[in-house]
């Protein structure tokens, strides 16, 4: 793998990490208190959607996965490829897909539960969240945004993942190994 490669997976990995902690952060400590009645007090929190909280425990777990791959030594070398590297590398490949997609899946139920905060629903009783809580839906519209670009950064990842595998197969004949 060429050296410029190598250090823009790290750029994107580290871009990739500080967006999903910030999207992580902006959701987990956003709360916002109002007085309903007289003296009575609602708090909203992301605990109040369940998307929202499966949103703050997926993202934590893609910020680690992109760490713990910065962290692994690089073994990309001539001499290196047989057996052991290829293996290595599908399962990079493979992991790095599965945290794209449950990244963006998780994104995307937030942003379908946020929707019904906004917009509410007359049929299932559900208030307006969002005229109440104004900061607080600004703020996770924010982060919900910070996680679409995080699951843009981890595809661009997962295409270098997928060069890196695939570089390693004759263009000749289907998934057989270069030759020396």
């Amino acid at each position: 793998m060429k050296l410029g490669m190598a250090r823009g997976e790290v750029y994107l990995r580290v871009s990739a990490i500080v967006v999903l902690v910030l999207t992580t952060c902006l959701v987990a400590f956003d709360t916002q208190t109002k007085v309903v009645l007289l003296s009575i007090e609602r708090k909203a929190t992301y605990k109040d959607l369940n998307a929202l909280k499966i949103l703050v425990y997926i993202t934590s777990a893609a910020a680690g996965y992109n760490t713990l791959q910065l962290c692994k030594p690089s073994t990309c070398s001539k001499e290196n490829i047989k057996g052991s590297y290829i293996c290595m590398g599908w399962i990079c490949f493979l992991l790095d897909l599965m945290a794209v997609y449950i990244t963006f899946a998780a994104n995307t139920a937030a942003v379908g539960a946020s929707v019904m905060a906004v917009t509410g629903s007359e049929a299932l009783q559900w208030l307006k969240l969002c005229d109440k809580f104004t900061r607080f839906c600004h703020q996770i519209g924010g982060a919900l945004l910070c996680g679409y670009v995080a699951s843009i950064l981890m595809a661009l990842i997962s295409t270098v993942s997928a060069y890196k595998v695939f570089s390693l197969y004759s263009p000749k004949w289907f998934l057989r190994l270069k030759s020396m």
